[in-house]
């Protein structure tokens, strides 16, 4: 192990909550009889927003889905920024320690500037040599980790992520994978 990649929801905060809030007051905006659970995007985070945008969405054209997804996102930073989320208890003082001994990475399948937002509303960015989501390079997350290892030259990097959804990119890349139940006590 030369390094560690971390996902966002579920692994360094719990924004479900806050995102339902934001994304039913969208949804009622946008006149859709459609509303989410925090338990519902619990099972649906980690996945590309164009797939969410499908499951909550089924009736709606694919570029419907889209734009209502794009809305959705941008009340979700609006409240976000507001509102923040909870981190997990002792995160920082985990972050703390292994930042000593390996450099951190986010790899999340999110829109452009939501880790951004976590690294602002946390304080938790200092201890993250670099990040990279779907919004931002186009790609889903298997190939985003795969290019933060190559930009950083990393030979044996470990991911931490909480759905069972991403094992089997990641471990067909020959990385290890660390899953934290994401109701667990950490």
């Amino acid at each position: 192990m030369d390094s560690i990649i971390f996902d966002i929801d579920g692994t360094i905060w719990n924004s479900t909550d806050v995102v339902a809030m934001a994304w039913n007051k969208a949804l009622e905006k946008e006149n859709l009889d459609v509303r989410v659970t925090a338990d519902q995007l619990k099972g649906l985070f980690g996945r590309l927003l164009p797939d969410i945008a499908k499951a909550i969405l089924p009736e709606q054209t694919k570029a419907e889905q889209l734009r209502v997804i794009d809305i959705c996102c941008q009340a979700e930073h609006d409240l976000l920024r507001a509102m923040g989320a909870p981190v997990y208890d002792g995160l920082e003082e985990t972050l703390k320690e292994l930042n000593k001994r390996y450099p951190l990475f986010v790899v999340s399948n999110c829109q452009a500037g939501y880790i951004e937002l976590v690294f602002e509303k946390t304080g938790l960015g200092k201890y993250f040599t670099g990040h990279l989501c779907p919004g931002d390079s186009g790609e889903a997350k298997a190939a985003n980790i795969r290019s933060i290892a190559k930009k950083y030259q990393l030979k044996a990097p470990v991911y931490v992520g909480d759905t069972s959804e991403i094992t089997r990119h990641v471990r067909r890349q020959g990385y290890h994978l660390y899953l934290l139940p994401m109701d667990s006590d950490r």
